[in-house]
């Protein structure tokens, strides 16, 4: 008689959307600022022109562990994402540098190659920090920081992780 094997933890793949509404009121936000002469707050951290808001949704909360990143791009280029400890309600507070989580997860396309490289350590460092984020969240906050000639519309991002029983 054969044993069965232990389950396969069920997979949900959970994806980094452009959050466009945040990302355009982040842009008013240094607009606003030039445009009055005024300088930032003490530890602010305004968005850069190369920069977009992404949302995860933490669909399930519970019992996830990482699995893996499913980061691509249709194009050469490099993709820095940086999570936030922010939850988020811009209209009240303006997001602080210190609300930028350690490390950060770097990818990048290399000319005349479809296969995508990372910083491996810390891509997975930052992706454990998650599954524990996502105990207490409905959803997480990114910065996406665009290498030269890559923006929004070259990159699909998402999230694997297991999901425990």
């Amino acid at each position: 008689m054969a044993e069965d094997g232990p389950q396969q933890p069920r997979q949900l793949e959970m994806p980094l959307v452009l959050d466009q509404d945040l990302t355009k009121q982040m842009r008013l936000r240094v607009e606003s600022l030039k445009q009055r002469g005024e300088k930032r707050q003490d530890g602010e951290k305004l968005l850069r022109p190369a920069e977009s808001v992404y949302r995860l949704d933490f669909t399930q909360q519970q019992k996830l562990q990482f699995e893996r990143w499913n980061v691509t791009l249709d194009k050469p280029g490099k993709v820095t994402i940086t999570g936030t400890s922010q939850n988020w309600t811009p209209d009240l507070t303006n997001l602080m540098t210190r609300q930028l989580l350690d490390p950060s997860a770097i990818f990048w396309r290399k000319e005349d190659s479809e296969v995508m490289d990372w910083n491996e350590a810390d891509a997975l460092e930052f992706g454990e920090r998650l599954s524990d984020l996502a105990k207490v969240r409905k959803a997480m906050y990114f910065l996406i920081a665009f290498g030269e000639d890559v923006e929004p519309a070259n990159l699909k991002a998402s999230v694997v992780f297991n999901q425990l029983s």
